[in-house]
């Protein structure tokens, strides 16, 4: 019925509603059932979508961000990602192309989907590297399609075999403006057959690491996946500003030799954060040259911050300063690290002949998960350049602190040496809680070191530290011994 009052309309339903809820009421039975068949109909359709092909349909990959002005696919220069066909033209011609639009902000490459086979190509400046997720970068195993570089000027020849070193899967030089990242995209060195030659003294030129810029700055490594490099897997050299956040790093904990991680060389203004790795040498090693090569090359690492990353190493250690520290090392800040089932926690490596020095180095918040030795200061690391070494070249070590260092099955906490030529000086342990598993004498291990204890610190410290309480006040002074019993090498 429809009335009007006062030239509005209204429309009166109530005989309509009325009818409705007489037709549910006598009908509820029907209408269920329609209601089940519908819902197993599409419950019956997306199944069939689903498992299509025998298995679960992937989701749509996300689309990648733009990041650039310009963006490319690495399939419009003819990119196949099967395994099988070669990239390396399809990379170095999408290359050509970021680097013809430099002066409009650069171009974004985007790596799709897929199993992308490729030997080793350069980089350009302004230019942003995506690897989309389900992306894997391969690199080619036979050594033929790696070029030769000459030797790092600051180690002298190649750091495993005297002449030219093999170049990078990915590599760069004086560039500017420079972003690696993705969805989680991986580059894999494949670096088994490389790690088998080595063992077999089959190389004659020193192996290559997986991503290497040089003389570059404003670098960005952030969310992908490093896997498997021949050996070194990030190797920024004589760089500045560089960032690596959120990237993991995966290599077998054993039989994968000199696989480090994260290897600054040279660097200043470097910021290491949520990562995690796990490989075949050390998690982490800053650098700066090699005996006298890298005391001639002149160029520290400085200014570097790693924070809240895990990291393991069965072989060797999760943070290392050296032992290539000839340039010289400081200004470190480590922080919020968790290092598991490793042979070493953090380690400062050096020898005469390094000359250097390593200074201002703050480690806080490290916990130690099944270590065998957490903190390890070696001043006798003796592998050498060539014979030419300054043996008057004496690194210089000061100003180290650890602060609130946390640990279970530790079995030497703390073993720190110097020498009568190279003494370890204002070192700096507070609050420190270490639970061991190793019963023997002497777990706290000093010799040739001046600094201090301050608060509660387990186990008990060697005796060559003066002992502070909370509130700074001398509690005992230091006795001067400079050896004390060693129970096993580490």
């Amino acid at each position: 019925m429809v009335e009007t009052s006062g030239g509005r309309w209204r429309l009166h339903l109530h005989g309509q509603r009325r009818s409705a809820a007489a037709f549910l009421a006598a009908n509820k039975t029907l209408l269920a059932a329609v209601w089940v068949a519908g819902f197993t109909l599409v419950f019956l359709w997306q199944s069939a979508s689903m498992f299509a092909g025998g298995g679960l349909l992937a989701p749509p990959p996300r689309p990648a961000p733009r990041l650039r002005p310009n963006v490319y696919n690495l399939t419009g220069f003819g990119g196949v990602g099967d395994g099988r066909a070669v990239n390396t033209r399809a990379f170095e011609r999408a290359v050509e192309a970021v680097a013809a639009l430099a002066d409009r902000g650069g171009a974004q490459l985007n790596v799709p989907p897929g199993r992308w086979l490729t030997g080793p190509f350069n980089l350009t400046s302004h230019m942003t590297l995506f690897l989309a997720e389900g992306a894997e970068i391969l690199a080619i195993t036979d050594e033929k399609n790696w070029p030769l570089m000459p030797a790092l000027p600051s180690y002298g020849y190649g750091r495993e075999r005297k002449g030219p070193r093999f170049g990078s899967l990915i590599h760069g030089q004086n560039l500017k403006d420079v972003v690696i990242t993705g969805y989680n995209g991986s580059i894999n060195g494949q670096g088994e057959v490389w790690w088998l030659r080595h063992r077999r003294r089959m190389l004659k030129n020193t192996r290559p690491p997986l991503v290497q810029l040089m003389w570059s700055k404003d670098i960005i490594v952030a969310n992908i996946t490093l896997l498997n490099s021949p050996f070194w897997h990030f190797h920024p050299y004589d760089c500045t500003n560089v960032t690596v956040s959120n990237v993991t790093i995966l290599a077998p904990i054993s039989g994968a030799p000199n696989t480090d991680g994260i290897d600054p060389d040279s660097c200043q203004d470097v910021l290491i954060e949520n990562c995690y790795i796990s490989v075949g040498d050390d998690a982490i090693a800053i650098k700066s040259g090699w005996d006298q090569y890298g005391i001639a090359y002149g160029q520290s690492s400085s200014n570097i911050l790693i924070r809240n990353v895990t990291v393991r190493s069965l072989v060797s250690a999760g943070i290392s300063i050296g032992s290539e520290m000839s340039g010289g090392v400081a200004n470190v800040t480590v922080e919020n690290v968790r290092i598991w089932d490793s042979r070493r926690g953090v380690r400062i490596k050096t020898a005469i002949g390094r000359g250097g020095y390593i200074r201002n180095i703050s480690y806080r918040n490290i916990t130690f998960d099944n270590v065998r030795a957490g903190i390890v200061i070696k001043v006798d690391y003796n592998e050498h350049a060539d014979d030419g070494y300054d043996r008057n070249a004496f690194p210089d070590i000061t100003g180290i602190s650890f602060k609130d260092i946390h640990g279970q099955g530790v079995r030497v906490p703390v073993r720190a040496h110097g020498s009568n030529t190279i003494p370890i000086k204002d070192i700096t342990f507070q609050r420190m809680s270490v639970g061991i598993s190793y019963k023997k004498k002497h777990i706290f291990q000093c010799s040739y070191i001046e600094g201090r204890v301050i608060g509660s610190v387990f186990p008990k410290p060697c005796e060559n530290l003066d002992v502070y309480n909370e509130h700074g006040q001398l509690v005992k002074r230091a006795a001067m011994l400079n050896s004390t019993e060693v129970d096993y090498d580490i």
